[in-house]
């Protein structure tokens, strides 16, 4: 068992790489870890976090973003994915809420999401993916070229990232209480602080 002190953005990182070998899949699970992350920091502002306390409480939210789809290079299906590392997370200690976020990222797995952390990673996790790839189609190939208003034009083209699920994204934003826009101009503004790290 992990002592508590030991859940760190290393270890989560150590394991991502341990079990996920293509660089995308890597790429994706730090851009909704800046996402997350930024979205921690809001919510430990709101509650007036300081001190350790407030640095346990991001951590939380920036490894819960980080291992969200570790296990998904491995074990694909919605048979397997997230449940296999969910259990492979228990089996190493990790905890409880960050594995509940975890399974309730994925809508089949009937798992609720009943805490801010869940519902934000569910909020950011196809909305990160889908503003990879308008970045991606800039000639700049640079998150700072995109904007919320072509970001809503992209989600109405059926044909562009095609495996990205739009209603989550709308789903995610309402169950987050935060107005569309609102949210990805959030998202967008927390990927371009680490737009470096995410070869953006």
């Amino acid at each position: 068992m992990i002592g508590n002190a030991n859940f760190r953005r290393e270890q989560a990182l150590h394991l991502l790489a341990e079990w996920t070998a293509g660089e995308s899949l890597r790429k994706h699970a730090l851009a909704v870890e800046a996402c997350v992350v930024d979205y921690g920091v809001q919510e430990a502002d709101r509650l007036a976090f300081e001190g350790e306390p407030r640095a346990t409480f991001i951590e939380l939210y920036s490894t819960t973003a980080i291992l969200h789809d570790f296990d998904y290079e491995r074990y694909p299906t919605p048979e397997e994915h997230p449940f296999v590392g969910v259990r492979e997370l228990e089996r190493l200690g990790w905890p409880e809420e960050l594995r509940t976020a975890i399974l309730g990222h994925a809508l089949y797995s009937g798992v609720p999401r009943s805490t801010h952390l869940a519902k934000v990673l569910f909020a950011c996790d196809e909305l990160a993916g889908f503003l990879t790839a308008c970045a991606l189609v800039k000639p700049s190939k640079a998150i700072a070229d995109v904007e919320v208003a072509g970001v809503r034009k992209k989600m109405k083209d059926k044909a562009f990232a095609r495996g990205v699920h739009r209603e989550d994204i709308v789903q995610g934003a309402s169950e987050l209480g935060v107005d569309l826009d609102t949210h990805i101009a959030f998202c967008i503004e927390a990927m371009k602080k680490r737009a470096g790290q995410l070869g953006l």
